[in-house]
């Protein structure tokens, strides 16, 4: 449980806003003479919070998620009342005593949802239908369109069947239509527009498979993305191609590439049969950095951990419909003994919540480090470079970076190792962001603890810590890189 006393700082609170906006209502909220009946307890925090009606707005919280609860009518989720009551919380005993136990609306809800959490644990042990992931409000949520479990089994096995028919034949047009590209010539892709792109990218809707979706749309783009054009192009295709290829000849690849193969398609394991038949990871996990993304249907979450004891970095994807937050909202700087469980990969990164055990200090209180142990810049790029070579579809890997200085230039940023002297350059994609004068102002010029992406672009910080961690990318504000 979480011991009275070691309270969340004001930026890991901060971190869970939707939005702007939301953050500066919540801070005009943070004040004793907003609340009345406020009290803290293990890992409930609630308090009413005064609002224009006659009743006060009812606000409760789960520290053990987190999750939340408002009588207000706000579709945000957490709303500004939920923030609020968290900052005022994190400011101290004075705003928000602990002890004492939660009223009975806010015990209901409570009670509810441990119930749920209960009933989800048991359904992943007993591989019954139910869901996972450990989302915000005690009810998985998986990805868009997974389904939860099945009562036949074998009418599953034929929509899977139909599903890969649709995808394969969606594959096959999309290869047709990269050799008439090859054929015309990439000095033609500039002329043709986004039209021709638009309606291969709705057949790989109709083929159900948002990956090649989403490939098809990053093609279109990169005519319009400034010199050199031809060559990403050229890079992009090919990458293309062998995606395809291998969705068509899955049958001829290794069993973990087979899995990375569908997954890169968009077929992924439901939650549900993914925790009751994988294999949990128990370790106490640190939150090391958020990013949300939209492609203006859908918002996606991405939060890496990292186990202490295994050393093995993680990914949960939460989704949401285009303005509300999605669920899973584990601040930066947590701590969580839990179990996860990873999806089927050739490098396995993507992971699923199971059980959760008792929640632990941020990594901002005495009990824990100030920064997590970093490595150097040539072996995140060892790091990046053995992954790729098992997952040749990847973007980038999460590494932390330990005493980088940033360094900005005319030719772009950089993150010089003051050890080896090697530099790694900061991707050029976040050279519009003002967060890299915060890293550099982190730093006054000397080493810091980096956390984020390596790739073939370069670097993609996320968080950085002095001693705290502090979010660099303010993706309720920025939506974030993708």
């Amino acid at each position: 449980m979480n011991p009275q006393g070691e309270r969340w700082t004001a930026e890991q609170v901060l971190a869970l806003a939707p939005d702007a906006t939301s953050r500066t209502a919540g801070g005009r909220l943070a004040a004793a003479g907003q609340w009345s009946g406020a009290g803290a307890h293990g890992q409930a925090v609630w308090g009413l919070c005064s609002g224009s009606g006659s009743k006060p707005y009812q606000t409760v919280v789960d520290l053990n998620g987190p999750g939340y609860r408002c009588s207000c009518p706000s579709r945000k989720f957490p709303c500004k009342h939920a923030l609020g009551l968290l900052l005022l919380w994190a400011s101290g005993e004075g705003g928000v005593p602990g002890g004492g136990e939660p009223p009975e609306w806010a015990e209901q809800w409570l009670g509810d949802r441990r119930e749920r959490a209960e009933k989800l644990a048991a359904s992943a042990r007993d591989g019954g239908p139910g869901r996972g992931g450990g989302t915000g409000d005690g009810a998985g949520r998986g990805e868009k369109g997974e389904s939860g479990g099945t009562a036949d089994p074998e009418a599953a096995r034929r929509r899977a069947e139909r599903r890969a028919q649709r995808i394969a034949a969606g594959a096959t047009e999309l290869e047709r239509r990269l050799a008439d590209l090859l054929r015309d010539g990439l000095a033609s892709a500039d002329r043709a527009g986004y039209g021709a792109w638009d309606e291969t990218a709705a057949r790989m809707v109709d083929a159900q498979a948002p990956g090649l979706e989403a490939r098809v749309r990053e093609l279109a783009a990169i005519p319009s993305s400034g010199p050199g054009w031809p060559a990403r192009l050229l890079e992009e295709c090919a990458l293309v191609h062998l995606l395809n290829q291998g969705f068509l000849h899955l049958d001829r690849l290794p069993e973990k590439l087979a899995a990375t193969t569908r997954t890169r398609v968009g077929l992924t394991t439901p939650v549900s049969e993914l925790l009751a038949t994988g294999e949990p990871i128990r370790d106490r996990w640190l939150v090391l950095g958020r990013q949300d993304g939209t492609d203006g249907r859908l918002t996606t979450r991405r939060i890496w951990l990292r186990g202490e004891r295994t050393h093995r970095m993680a990914l949960l994807l939460s989704f949401s419909a285009p303005g509300q937050s999605p669920e899973l909202a584990l601040p930066t700087g947590l701590v969580l003994d839990a179990d996860l469980t990873y999806y089927p990969a050739a490098r396995p990164l993507r992971a699923a919540i199971g059980t959760r055990h008792e929640e632990l200090p941020h990594a901002s209180s005495s009990s824990a480090p100030s920064a997590p142990e970093g490595c150097d810049v040539d072996t995140a790029l060892a790091a990046y470079g053995a992954a790729l070579g098992e997952d040749p579809w990847l973007d980038g890997w999460p590494v932390v970076l330990a005493h980088v200085v940033p360094v900005p230039g005319d030719g772009g940023w950089q993150l010089a190792d003051e050890r080896s002297g090697s530099a790694l350059p900061v991707d050029p994609r976040c050279a519009g962001r003002t967060d890299l004068w915060q890293l550099m102002a982190i730093s006054g010029g000397g080493p810091v603890t980096v956390f984020g992406e390596c790739g073939h672009r370069g670097f993609s910080p996320l968080t950085a810590w002095d001693p705290i961690p502090v979010s660099l990318l303010d993706t309720a504000a920025q939506g974030g890189i993708r």
